[in-house]
């Protein structure tokens, strides 16, 4: 899963290439979220199920709510499952080829009462139209200093797992689409719930965010809430059903 919060084009205009054969249907948006009828919903396969030409992408990502400026660390405080959590993200120079994409980088790591727990490389890149993509991650999940699982850990392209969208370039409200797939392994989706919002963390606030929703088929009964602020990205999260999590934006570092 993305952690740095850690897409598909839109139908105006299909493209000729696609990965490799997609997963049927996307599950039910959570039943807690109500979000109007609008574009989106006659959308949602298209988005769920997306399709790319690897020649439409470009090689900055600066979609307003998912801007990634290499250099920049943004460093997040909260807690899960009642232990402090530090996540501390750097888009990082290095660039990474995928399906003839040439993908940012970002590192990702998770600090659970000052001990590393997780570390992730996790990989993006924008369409011509402003849409993110998650294009995989290599993740490792360390126990003492050792690595103890690589579990979640997919590419693109590579045994039938298929590249997802992180951020719309048009995120409105309603709109359901897949994050990742890989099967049993990755399976994020998400839903936008809300906009116009206004949002104050520890780091400042912020105006005109959005919210999305989170889950996974993969854990039932799992949910979280996501709020992103224009030229900034990912400030907040929250749990919506499952265990207790909070997160939030304290620094970014350049």
């Amino acid at each position: 899963m993305a952690r740095f919060p850690l897409s598909v084009l839109l139908v105006a205009a299909p493209l000729i290439a696609s990965c490799d054969p997609q997963p049927a249907q996307p599950s039910d948006p959570p039943a807690n979220v109500s979000a109007p009828l609008s574009a989106a919903t006659a959308e949602t396969e298209s988005f769920f199920a997306p399709k790319f030409d690897p020649d439409s992408f470009v090689t900055r990502v600066d979609n307003r709510f998912f801007p990634l400026v290499p250099g920049t660390q943004f460093v997040y405080k909260g807690e899960e499952d009642g232990e402090e959590e530090t996540n501390v993200t750097l888009v990082t120079k290095d660039r990474k080829h995928i399906l003839g994409i040439s993908a940012i980088v970002v590192l990702d790591r998770v600090f659970v009462d000052g001990e590393l727990k997780e570390k992730t490389l996790d990989w993006y890149a924008q369409d011509t139209r402003g849409n993110v993509w998650y294009l995989g991650e290599d993740t490792e999940e360390l126990e003492d200093g050792k690595v103890v699982s690589t579990e979640g850990s997919w590419e693109a392209g590579v045994k039938g797992a298929v590249a997802g969208i992180i951020m719309p370039a048009h995120p409105i409200v309603g709109r359901h689409y897949r994050q990742e797939f890989f099967a049993g392994e990755a399976e994020d989706e998400a839903q936008v719930v809300d906009r116009g919002l206004d949002i104050t963390v520890p780091y400042g606030s912020f105006h005109e965010c959005i919210k999305t929703v989170e889950w996974t088929r993969l854990e039932p009964g799992i949910k979280e809430a996501k709020w992103y602020c224009p030229r900034v990205g990912f400030v907040k999260a929250t749990d919506v059903q499952g265990p207790e999590t909070r997160l939030v934006l304290r620094h970014i570092d350049h």
